[in-house]
């Protein structure tokens, strides 16, 4: 089994979770998804070995389908509110969306850009 999970993606919600989680109440919440390029071939504990591997400690999910009509329904309300780029699809695994206290959908963020670059935005959460 062979996960692609990107490791400095893992890394860098690991740094805002330590740096925010605790201090502010940021949750991370990490949903698995295989329908990109095949990356998530593995079961839930292979994904969640792997992980682990990262000292990743925010919330794992089960790998779901988010996009399609079996998306799971929070991702299919979050890019109806949040709208994408040239389509409205999840388009890439890491693919982010912040989420305020409230339970509403702040802003979304591209799967390449890295989770260090949306600090400033947490912090106008707060």
């Amino acid at each position: 089994m062979k996960c692609q999970w990107k490791s400095t993606g893992a890394i860098q919600l690991q740094e805002l979770y330590e740096k925010y989680g605790e201090s502010k109440g940021l949750r991370i919440l990490a949903f698995p998804s295989n329908q990109f390029g095949s990356q998530e071939p593995g079961s839930n504990e292979d994904i969640k070995k792997f992980a682990e591997g990262y000292n990743v400690t925010f919330d794992m999910f089960s790998k779901i389908n988010v996009n399609g009509a079996d998306a799971h329904p929070l991702w299919y309300d979050l890019q109806r509110v949040l709208k994408g780029s040239l389509w409205n699809a999840i388009k890439w695994n890491f693919s982010k969306f912040l989420i305020n206290k409230d339970g509403t959908p702040v802003k979304r963020f591209a799967p390449n850009q890295e989770p260090k670059s949306i600090e400033k935005d947490l912090e106008k959460l707060w």
